[in-house]
């Protein structure tokens, strides 16, 4: 007797449990607008991932998404080639895709994209792995090769999951798609835990008393390498990532992840309403978004935006995508854009630092065998110094490398924040030779590094969102904008979308997932519906809404 194929695991996020997947994948559409309305221009700020999805599908309903970007296609996607070889990139943003990631992975097996698994620490992709902590240095393939007291973290850590956060009931409600049983769990651990850092969490749990073990959770943690950066964030946070498994069977995109977004926005959708066969993004800017929108203002047809070249164009409908920090300093605009409500919630919002490092080397020397023999010369690393997390990757012992060389979060971040791209890279050799010695990784690298601060990117100001303790309320506020029925005539047709919308935030899932709400609300805005028997996020809210918290 065979047993059952395993339900596959899916970012159904426990706070609004909407399969965006199944809407996708739905032959009926995501929906349709009354007649007259289909060529009308809606106006998407920002050609990230987030702004792509949503133009793409916009343009498939028949109307005419007009793109600004301040920068470049892409967003945190964002793939740079290396100087002394341009085939070969960089990812400066986002670089690992958890297959849970459904409605992410739609676009991508839209796109036909070649994936491979991403060699995370102990992972089958990478060649071993190599731990320095407090000085001491432990090699590893598996996790079962690590010393007692590795394990007994672990433990822990599943012990702490399973005791406080009921993982098991949470995990199989995802698979099974069941959203009652997923909602009155979800509701009452966040009403508990709201306030909680995740520190707090971990100090305050029977199986995390020890102090050792709280350290090296922080600094090594299990699946995706250290956990210390989201220490001061709500818990929350982090069970979301847990509980979708967005930490675990990541892969990804061969060629760079900035592939997506610009496949999106060279892709001539198969199925169009309005727009003759053959109609993509690309063709409709004639190549090239706008520029930047430096101001949006309401008018009493919509929206007027001006953008960096000083053109001003008047839309029914906005979507905007960047972080929202930049209606705060980069974007010119009243305060009736937003209730007085949200503006608090997008004044309160937190964002991650990081950086990385990039080079390219000759060939995957880490492979080699180790001075004294037995492994091989280098490992994916985690490390307490100054470089955090070092990830290999190779295409094979004739083609050149890429490693990163370091990929730090906040406070380690800003200890290379000031530093040129060359400083950071000598610094990173020194401390690398400390746990490496006798490996010249110099001598392998090619040409110059490359290098990204997010917090110091003008139009990013930070990596991604993470909501501290008590800051639930402001991010419902923010995931519900798309609903606009309690708004005011005056205050509704802008919506807001990206990945520090989400509850997820720094995951492309979120971006893609909120950028559908946002599809949604235009749709509705301008009179249309969701298609019959495919209802759309909007529709399902009131059985599947973010609990409310009471504010007193």
């Amino acid at each position: 007797m065979t047993s059952a194929t395993p339900t596959p695991m899916t970012m159904l996020v426990p706070d609004f449990p909407f399969s965006y997947d199944s809407w996708l994948a739905h032959p009926a559409g995501l929906g349709t607008l009354p007649a007259g309305r289909a060529g009308t221009p809606v106006a998407v700020v920002g050609a990230g991932m987030a702004g792509l999805t949503a133009a793409y599908e916009l343009l498939r309903l028949g109307l005419r998404p007009v793109l600004y970007e301040a920068e470049r296609i892409g967003g945190r996607m964002r793939s740079v080639p290396f100087p002394a070889a341009p085939e070969h990139v960089a990812d400066m943003g986002a670089m690992r895709f958890p297959v849970s990631a459904r409605a992410l992975f739609h676009y991508i097996g839209l796109l036909g994209l070649a994936t491979r698994p991403f060699p995370n620490p102990l992972s089958p992709a990478t060649p071993g792995t190599l731990i320095d902590l407090n000085g001491q240095r432990e090699w590893a393939r598996t996790a079962e090769e690590l010393p007692a007291v590795f394990q007994e973290v672990a433990e822990a850590w599943e012990k702490t999951l399973q005791e406080r956060a009921e993982l098991s009931t949470l995990c199989s409600a995802i698979r099974q798609r069941d959203t009652r049983t997923l909602k009155l769990v979800w509701n009452r651990l966040v009403a508990a835990f709201d306030d909680q850092s995740f520190y707090g969490f971990l100090a305050t749990s029977p199986a995390f008393r020890s102090f050792r073990h709280r350290e090296i959770f922080g600094q090594v943690g299990f699946g995706t390498g250290g956990w210390d950066t989201d220490f001061p964030n709500s818990v929350l946070e982090v069970l979301r990532v847990v509980v979708t498994e967005a930490d675990a069977h990541q892969l990804s995109l061969v060629g760079g992840a900035e592939q997506l977004p610009r496949g999106l926005w060279e892709h001539r959708p198969e199925r169009l309403v309005h727009w003759p066969r053959g109609t993509s993004l690309a063709s409709l800017h004639e190549g090239s978004p706008l520029p930047g929108v430096t101001a949006i203002r309401r008018a009493a047809d919509g929206f007027r935006l001006t953008d960096r070249s000083g053109a001003t164009r008047t839309y029914p409908a906005v979507v905007y995508t960047p972080h929202v920090w930049t209606l705060l300093n980069r974007v010119s605009c009243p305060p009736d854009l937003l209730p007085a409500e949200h503006w608090t919630a997008v004044e309160r919002t937190h964002y991650m630092g990081a950086s990385k490092l990039f080079v390219l080397t000759d060939r995957p020397f880490w492979r080699d065998t180790a001075p004294g023999g037995g492994r091989e010369a280098m490992g994916m690393t985690l490390t307490d110094r100054l470089a955090r997390g070092v990830y290999l990757f190779d295409d094979g012992p004739d083609r050149p490398g890429v490693m990163c060389l370091s990929y730090t979060w906040n406070d380690d971040s800003l200890k290379v924040a000031t530093l040129s791209a060359g400083e950071r890279l000598a610094v990173l050799l020194e401390r690398l030779a400390e746990i490496y010695p006798g490996v010249d990784i110099a001598s392998h690298v090619i040409g110059d590094p490359v290098t990204v601060t997010w917090e110091t990117e003008p139009h990013f100001m930070g990596a991604f969102k993470a909501n501290l303790p008590g800051q639930y309320r402001y991010q419902r506020r923010l995931f519900t904008h798309f609903l606009q029925d309690g708004l005011s005539p005056a205050q509704r047709g802008l919506f807001l979308c990206g990945d520090d919308i989400s509850w997820t935030a720094g995951f492309a899932e979120g971006a893609v997932t909120t950028a559908l709400n946002a599809v949604w609300g235009v749709v509705r805005h301008l009179g249309g519906a969701s298609a019959a028997g495919n209802p759309g996020p909007g529709d399902l809210f009131g059985e599947l809404a973010p609990v409310e918290l009471p504010d007193a």
